[in-house]
């Protein structure tokens, strides 16, 4: 008996070397299509269903400049930066996973690692450059200049909303990018941006001579004036995109929302815990959480701990400890806080950065870019935890069993949210996967 789906690509092969229509057969093209369609769904190997998670936000840690895999969550054999032997920088130490170690300087971690996953084996292509290897990381696709494609963010923003009416579904902690944005998805699928963790978002808070009346009477007049303008106007996708920032900005410039930023009415001790400014940043992500916010992204790219940030080339890398340590203790924080008001399992963690970075050191004595091996971490969300998915080689730099590409990294996040990676937008008139065929990490999943 001839294997259908050979012999069906081989006539499609010859008919197209040849140049013939596959009406020879006496059957139009798209019925042929449709019945090898049919053909491989009745014989075809059945795909799993996508898992379906219980997490309800997402807060993803990001680590602008590229943090080094095996001078964190994959530690190797110590190297040596004057003697050119590669290696990592530190020492390691056991953790709450049996067998699984980390660097020494993520000692408040290490003891409630049992919360968290360890993707060790995260790979794309994109080497040299920063903001592409951002990008793929951001969108899980490489950047093109026929469609800009929406960012985790922006797609789970889209898909779930937030959670009140009283928050927006999207917060950027940092400085905005559109790496970060919502791409084709248009701005309703945007986020509301940050720099200081004290005052909120610039320009929501509005004057104190101006009561609830007053207000009520300037977004009337303001909404029969955007009425009129559109009336008279054809500014399209532009105009539509400016009157939902100018509404979503309006809906959260009460009270309700702009309360959440009174990290005062935290206890001293708490906030002491969390550390300084970035640690606030994840403070005040999980009084954003409890507001309603969906999704959230903390950048910990601060530059002036060790004057490179995560970008340890030269010099960056004699004070990377000073990072580590900052990520530890806000991170364990973030946890551990998480945890006690009962919305770990409710709340995925994602720590990600654009690339690692090899075991040799450079003439400087700190290290390059690289991108075909490095590690993502979980935490949370409701995820079989305490597992280390990936092995890479004894210098990290090649991944030896059970590689996860960014599109699976994605599709992981997505069903962790009980989204589904595989449903379709839209960019126009095109459908467009939510992932590029990724596949979830099914071993993360109950």
């Amino acid at each position: 008996m001839h294997d259908f789906h050979s012999t069906r690509r081989d006539f499609l092969r010859q008919a197209s070397v040849s140049g013939l229509a596959a009406s020879a057969l006496g059957t139009p093209f798209q019925q042929l299509l449709a019945s090898e369609k049919q053909e491989t769904k009745k014989h075809g190997a059945k795909k799993l269903p996508m898992p379906v998670g219980k997490a309800e936000h997402c807060i993803m840690v990001w680590l602008g400049g590229g943090s080094c895999h095996i001078d964190t969550w994959d530690p190797k054999i110590k190297g040596d930066p004057k003697a050119k032997k590669a290696g990592s920088y530190y020492d390691s130490i056991p953790t709450a996973i049996k067998g699984t170690e980390v660097c020494q300087h993520l000692s408040k971690c290490a003891p409630i690692l049992d919360r968290f996953n360890i993707v060790r084996s995260v790979h794309h292509e994109v080497i040299d450059e920063h903001a592409a290897a951002t990008n793929r990381m951001h969108t899980g696709r490489p950047t093109t200049g026929t469609i800009t494609y929406p960012s985790v963010g922006s797609v789970v923003a889209h898909q779930r909303g937030a959670a009140s009416e009283h928050a927006p579904a999207y917060v950027l902690i940092g400085y905005p990018n559109v790496t970060r944005g919502p791409g084709f998805l248009g701005s309703k699928a945007g986020y509301v941006y940050l720099t200081d963790t004290h005052a909120g978002p610039s320009g929501f808070t509005r004057s104190s001579r101006v009561n609830q009346s007053r207000q009520d009477r300037r977004e009337r007049l303001l909404s029969k004036v955007r009425a009129e303008y559109r009336q008279k106007s054809f500014g399209g996708q532009t105009i539509q995109d400016y009157d939902e920032s100018v509404a979503e900005a309006l809906r959260l410039s009460g009270p309700e929302f702009m309360k959440v930023f009174q990290l005062d009415n935290e206890k001293s001790e708490l906030r002491t815990g969390y550390g300084g400014e970035f640690g606030q940043r994840c403070l005040l992500s999980r009084r954003l959480i409890q507001s309603g916010v969906r999704f959230i992204e903390v950048s910990h790219n601060l530059n002036f701990v060790n004057g490179t940030g995560w970008d340890t080339h030269n010099d960056g890398q004699l004070n990377q400890h000073l990072l580590i340590k900052e990520l530890d203790s806000a991170l364990s924080a973030l946890v551990l806080d998480l945890e006690q008001n009962k919305l770990l399992d409710k709340t995925l963690i994602v720590v990600a950065s654009e690339f690692g970075r090899p075991a040799k050191f450079d003439s400087g004595g700190g290290r390059g870019h690289q991108s075909k091996a490095f590690s993502v971490v979980l935490a949370g969300g409701g995820l079989q935890n305490g597992k280390t998915i990936g092995v890479t080689d004894e210098l990290g730099q090649s991944i030896v069993s059970r590689p996860v590409s960014v599109p699976d990294l994605h599709a992981t996040i997505y069903c962790a949210l009980g989204i589904d990676p595989s449903e379709e937008l839209h960019s126009g008139d095109r459908p467009v996967p939510i992932t590029d065929m990724g596949q979830p990490v099914r071993e993360l999943f109950g």
